[in-house]
């Protein structure tokens, strides 16, 4: 543990988040102690972005103080990408948007790996409010790019079928599917982000896609139930998931300190083999 907390002594780490967060915020505010960085954090009501300045004046100003990452969450997708052409140091996504939520799939990922010692060849199921998750839109880049097979269930209004693809296919009956996956993925309902025509009635919702006992014992023996939190009690679950051994959602939170200090680790020291600028 020494040795780790020496990694990225002095190197200061600001985390800007702008949507509430808890696991997230947590989980890199931790993995920045415990390599060493100076963990610094900005509420958005102090960020001189609010009174009128410009994201390339802000983080000309965070460089120029040192600031070598920047850890940002944001409402609006593609945030992190116009921090980034601005910033000269490193700028880690902590969720934009609809867009993309990397580090999650890559905890996501390394809970699948843990469980089953590969990701190639599995079958994971993901269920809900797809058409608005940067969760579920990273996750399918990362199990598609390493080899997993990818079902995407849910009502048309959460789940178009233009989200189908090579390797990924969309099912609406949840029953019909469980049987065979490796895992299943839930997804919340994210009531903050959906228009009122488009969101089904949550009892609506339930009925047709909330993992529930009779649904769980539909699953195969060894497959598993994530989700990235947080869930909503009696809409995408029931109590009767969380005795279940299926249950892996302390895990994933878990690995979340561990993914990130990684990530942390190979901006600044790069991964064996490669240059990171």
């Amino acid at each position: 543990m020494p040795e780790l907390r020496s990694r990225l002594a002095g190197v200061p780490v600001l985390n800007l988040f702008f949507e509430p967060s808890t696991r997230t915020s947590t989980s890199f505010l931790l993995a920045e102690q415990r390599v060493g960085a100076d963990a610094l954090v900005l509420p958005p009501g102090e960020s001189s972005l609010g009174k009128g300045e410009t994201i390339a004046d802000t983080v000309l100003t965070l460089a120029a103080m040192g600031v070598r990452i920047l850890v940002t969450r944001h409402q609006a997708s593609g945030f992190p990408a116009r921090l980034a052409e601005a910033f000269s140091g490193h700028v880690i996504n902590a969720g934009d948007g609809q867009h993309a939520h990397p580090t999650q799939a890559l905890l996501d990922l390394l809970t699948l790996r843990r469980e089953f010692g590969r990701i190639a060849d599995l079958h994971v199921g993901i269920v809900g409010d797809i058409l608005h998750s940067r969760v579920a839109r990273s996750n399918i880049v990362g199990l598609r790019m390493l080899g997993a097979r990818v079902t995407l269930i849910g009502p048309p209004t959460l789940l178009p079928e233009t989200m189908a693809g090579d390797g990924v296919a969309v099912e609406r009956r949840l029953d019909a599917v469980l049987p065979h996956l490796d895992a299943l993925m839930l997804l919340r309902v994210q009531r903050e982000r959906i228009a009122g025509a488009s969101l089904p009635s949550l009892d609506d919702y339930a009925r047709g896609y909330r993992l529930d006992a009779h649904r769980l014992a539909l699953l195969a023996p060894h497959a598993i139930v994530m989700h990235p939190g947080p869930y909503n009690r009696g809409v995408e679950l029931t109590e009767a998931l969380f005795p279940s051994p299926a249950w892996r959602y302390a895990h994933q939170v878990r690995y979340g300190v561990p993914v990130r200090m990684a990530v942390l680790e190979a901006l600044i020291h790069g991964i064996p083999g490669e240059v990171v600028q």
